[in-house]
């Protein structure tokens, strides 16, 4: 069942991202970042891994698409978020290593965010942590309540996958709420 669902889910969001931006530039990338989310997401929730076969070639196919709409001004930035998105998750990663002394995020997740700011931008990308940060956290609150004698340390989520899902949730519905919280910035 899960290859067709998976299918399924893939021609809606194609058809979602040509609803949302039209036969475009920004439509067809949009469908190429969700094609990739969405196999990253099942990839992960499967084996808790995000293959550089995917999220590699994500992080360079975003900054192209950043070129073709920014030129070469776009494409730099593009590589300049992918970069801070990514040590942005290797120094959460390096902090949650000092602190317990084990691994508690893989290096996929900063190659996975690197990609969607690559794609998305700095905005977009912090919107995406923030979402998959609080989905992540919900799921282990609600395995810790309905696990009550287990132990904490022995749930291992797959953090890319809720990015994934944060990233497809951001790109279609993101302007609203980041408009919303900026106007709490404007004088």
């Amino acid at each position: 069942m899960r290859y067709p669902l998976v299918e399924l889910a893939t021609a809606a969001l194609f058809l979602l991202a040509y609803l949302t931006f039209g036969l475009t530039v920004e439509g067809a990338g949009m469908a190429v970042l969700c094609f990739l989310l969405l196999g990253l997401a099942v990839m992960d929730a499967d084996s808790l891994l995000l293959p550089n076969a995917f999220t590699l070639p994500g992080i360079a196919l975003g900054i192209v698409y950043s070129g073709l709409r920014g030129g070469w001004r776009g494409a730099m930035l593009a590589a300049l978020y992918a970069l801070i998105a990514a040590l942005l998750i290797v120094i959460i990663r390096g902090v949650y290593w000092l602190i317990r002394r084990q691994e508690g995020m893989g290096l996929g997740d900063a190659k996975l965010l690197a990609m969607i700011a690559a794609w998305l931008g700095p905005v977009q990308a912090m919107l995406v942590l923030y979402l998959g940060v609080i989905a992540a956290a919900a799921l282990g609150v609600l395995w810790m309540v309905l696990n009550k004698r287990a132990r904490v340390r022995t749930l291992k989520t797959p953090f890319g996958a809720f990015l994934c899902a944060a990233a497809i949730y951001t790109l279609f519905l993101g302007r609203p709420i980041i408009q919303w919280y900026s106007h709490f910035f404007r004088h």
